[in-house]
């Protein structure tokens, strides 16, 4: 990571999504209705849908949104299917993507999700083309300062697989996709707050784009994070501006 501050990056990518704020509650209520009608309404009993909520509430959604979403999920969806759809590609550099989307228009989507990657100088791939080069996985992130013995004795004692620091003092948390809820559940009683912490695809290898090419995949990203279908973006590209 030399050369750029991830938390710079991290304060970069937390002010953009504020600023696309009434596009993330659209998501946000996708993916509610979504969860619902797949697992029932149940928070308890449905982990993604707890997921959702728990996004909502850190995204400040009042709670009658989220509520309306999962009894319109519990009640159905009025006719209209979403189908959920991965589409891998390349950026700037050879910067891997990964695309994944709610729709009920595969040939819309499809068409769209590529038209993004040609216009700035990507290329849509097949499935699998670049997949493998991110690890699913749970991820929180904490702000150089924070206590690393308080942030590894909670994490690995609520199931965590691995605590470690960077060189300007942040640590990440990983865990698997299961146990991401009792882990944020240990990390917060401790009183221990993530600057992030969200089920993620996490790439194995950054690419670190500057100039020219760190702008053109800021505008490909956002391009693709503005197409209606498009649920969440992954990549490996750390934009240093």
């Amino acid at each position: 990571m030399a050369g750029h501050s991830k938390w710079a990056n991290i304060q970069h990518r937390k002010n953009r999504q504020d600023e696309k704020r009434g596009k993330l509650f659209t998501r946000l209520i996708k993916e509610i209705t979504v969860a619902a009608k797949l697992g029932g309404g149940d928070t308890t009993a449905n982990p993604r849908l707890r997921l959702a909520v728990d996004k909502a509430g850190d995204a400040n959604m009042p709670k009658d949104t989220v509520q309306r979403a999962i009894q319109k999920g519990v009640g159905g969806l009025d006719g209209v299917n979403y189908e959920e759809i991965r589409y891998e590609g390349y950026g700037i550099g050879g910067a891997a993507v990964i695309v994944d989307t709610l729709t009920d228009n595969r040939v819309r989507t499809v068409a769209e999700v590529r038209h993004a990657f040609s216009k700035y100088g990507g290329n849509l791939g097949t499935d699998g083309s670049v997949a493998f080069m991110f690890k699913h996985c749970g991820q929180f992130l904490f702000a150089p300062g924070t206590s690393e013995d308080q942030v590894m004795d909670a994490a690995l004692e609520a199931g965590a697989e691995d605590v470690s620091i960077d060189e300007e003092g942040g640590l990440e948390v990983l865990c698997a996709p299961a146990d991401f809820s009792q882990v944020k559940a240990a990390l917060e009683k401790a009183g221990l707050k993530a600057e992030v912490a969200e089920i993620t695809m996490k790439p194995l290898n950054e690419a670190v784009l500057t100039g020219e090419d760190a702008a053109r995949m800021q505008k490909l990203l956002d391009m693709i994070e503005g197409l209606d279908d498009v649920q969440e973006v992954y990549t490996s590209a750390v934009i240093d501006a």
